[in-house]
């Protein structure tokens, strides 16, 4: 099992059919696909249905998440790689930022890990809501700038990491989880695929 404090989670969402079947299934299959070339899944959350982000954008969300043991010398870097080689699996076209899509895996933490500086993750961190539909960040920014901000994240987090801290913040993910507003986490209900 992985330690918390050096846990790399990702999260994984789907809200299109995909080669797998319906998103419950894309998502079942893409933690299957998770471990493969030196990675494996140390734990996994529920999968949950969410409302889709932004609002009116699509169908709603599976979503889920997972932790993951990476090989040794692994960094976040090779991890991207990892995930964007899993969404390629489930069918995914990077088209539309925030867009419906049959597979999305985000990585969420690497450990401590604040890339690619403390100044350039609060800047994406910082940035107004508009902002966050026309930029996108050139480099990678870890840990996910917004991962505070989100039910969609944070509810299937807590199931598998309640207590990794957060590195700029100081937070751990279940103190960010009760900060969330109470009609955001009713949104959000697990799902078993018979759904």
């Amino acid at each position: 099992m992985c330690d918390i404090y050096k846990s790399v989670n990702v999260a994984l969402g789907a809200n299109l059919e995909s080669v797998f079947g319906v998103p419950f299934d894309t998502v079942s299959a893409a933690m299957r696909l998770l471990e493969a070339d030196g990675f494996s899944v140390a734990a996994r959350s529920r999968i949950f249905r969410t409302p889709c982000f932004p609002a009116g954008a699509g169908p709603d969300y599976a979503n889920a998440c997972v932790m993951l043991n990476v090989p040794d010398g692994a960094t976040p870097h090779d991890v991207l790689d990892h995930l964007h080689k899993i969404e390629a699996a489930c069918g995914r076209q990077r088209k539309d930022r925030w867009g419906a899509r049959t597979a999305d895996l985000d990585l969420l933490t690497f450990g401590q890990t604040v890339l690619p500086d403390l100044g350039r993750f609060a800047q994406w961190r910082d940035l107004p809501a508009p902002e966050q539909l026309r930029q996108t960040p050139d480099q990678l920014i870890v840990p996910h700038p917004r991962l505070q901000d989100r039910a969609f994240v944070l509810v299937p987090l807590n199931d598998i990491a309640p207590d990794w801290q957060h590195p700029v913040s100081g937070k751990t993910v279940a103190q960010m989880y009760a900060d969330l507003p109470q009609e955001l986490l009713e949104e959000i209900t697990p799902i078993d695929g018979s759904d």
